[in-house]
Order: structure tokens, then C-alpha cells, then sequence
């Protein structure tokens, strides 16, 4: 017998990076609008030919956020992200996300300037991520916060030990 047949194609992949900085005992995200700037989210694009994901990850920080830092070279999540509106031509599209953690270092000026980088602290994130967004995908943004304070949580034991 032959491997099984998969009926359901696989979702597009997308690279993400979740920008953080810790300000004094806490952690600050950096967050962007989306493209039509309704929204907030993670620097996020495809995965490019030639770099790792980590690397893709990177350099979307850098295009979309004009953060440089550190990013960590395993992804610590993976979630499930929407574009698109239902009733437009196209409808929603879905995507798998990797997203990486990066310690960001500096900020400048991103290069696509409609994108408003801004500092929110984790509560406040989890609510400007989800407004815009059905249930579902605000959850899975909120999540991505949730598991970014407990791998920094869990590093930072890591360091003072």
C-alpha cells in the first residue's frame, strides 16, 4: 500500500515575528497595523528562498517594524491567522503562523511606513489584537501573548540561575 492520500490541501505558511522588550519586571510587545490599518499584529510575511524562518522573521521586523534584536532561532507557537473578508472576492484565506520571539535591541524608522509600530503591554495587547477579528483568531492572537510571557518568563528564570 501506498501512503494515504490527503484530500484537504495544507495552508499557506507565514513567519512572524513577536517583538518584546522587557521594561523593568515586565514585558512590552511591539506591535503594527495591518495592511488596510484597522487592525493590529505581529511583523509577519512568507517565508523568503534562501533564509531560515527565523530569518524571514527577522527581516519582516525590520520592513514592517523597524526593529533589530535578537530572535530566537526555533519558533516557540504556531498559529492560525485570517486574511480577508467573506464577502469581498477572495474571501478569507488562512494561514499557518510560525512566530519567533526577538528581544528588540533598537528601533528606527520601518520601511513601510504606514505601519504605526507601538508598545503595548501584555493585557493591552491581548485587547487591541482581538478587536476587529472573530473569536477565533483573536483567541489565537491572544495566545500567541500568553506563550510569549511564559517562554520570556521561563528564559529569564533561565538567566538568573
Amino acid at each position: 500500500m501506498g501512503a494515504p492520500r490527503t484530500t484537504r490541501l495544507a495552508l499557506p505558511l507565514q513567519v512572524a515575528a513577536v517583538c518584546y522588550r522587557r521594561v523593568n519586571s515586565h514585558a512590552e510587545f511591539l506591535l503594527v497595523n495591518t495592511n488596510g490599518g484597522s487592525k493590529w499584529t505581529f511583523p509577519k510575511g512568507a517565508p523568503e528562498a534562501g533564509l531560515s524562518h527565523s530569518q524571514a522573521a527577522e527581516r519582516e521586523a525590520i520592513e514592517e517594524a523597524g526593529a533589530t534584536g535578537v530572535i530566537e532561532p526555533r519558533h516557540f507557537h504556531v498559529y492560525i491567522h485570517s486574511k480577508g473578508v467573506f464577502w469581498q472576492p477572495g474571501g478569507v484565506q488562512e494561514y499557518v503562523v510560525k512566530a519567533f520571539l526577538m528581544d528588540v535591541q533598537r528601533t528606527r524608522r520601518p520601511d513601510e511606513t504606514y505601519r504605526n509600530p507601538t508598545w503595548f503591554g501584555p493585557e493591552e495587547a491581548r485587547v487591541i489584537l482581538a478587536q476587529g477579528r472573530e473569536v477565533k483568531y483573536a483567541r489565537e492572537l491572544q495566545t500567541v501573548v500568553d506563550r510569549a510571557l511564559e517562554h520570556i518568563g521561563s528564559s529569564r528564570l533561565a538567566l538568573t540561575r
